[in-house]
């Protein structure tokens, strides 16, 4: 079984996805930091909308990319997995 990482490692090395990947990169970045939080904690979707102060579907909605998040929600999110919101331009 391959990690979350390793499957992107692979897919990366297609050029097309690449791209497209670099294009939505911040999109991409937030349904990442859920599913690693998930992933590390150990908890469920439900569980981590609970820490995060938000209801399960509106957390499944930013998962899925359906949504995009603002910028309190992202500090409920750094919150609800116990990291620190930064926000880079680089």
């Amino acid at each position: 079984m391959t990690t979350l990482d390793e499957h992107l490692a692979e897919m990366m090395q297609d050029p097309e996805f690449a791209r497209e990947w670099e294009r939505l990169q911040p999109e991409h970045e937030v349904r990442l930091a859920i599913l690693r939080a998930e992933s590390e904690l150990g908890i469920t979707q439900s569980e981590l909308a609970e820490r995060c102060g938000m209801k399960q579907s509106a957390l499944s909605r930013l998962e899925t990319g359906k949504t995009s998040p603002t910028l309190k929600t992202l500090q409920q999110l750094a919150e609800g997995m116990g990291k620190k919101l930064v926000i880079q331009f680089v």
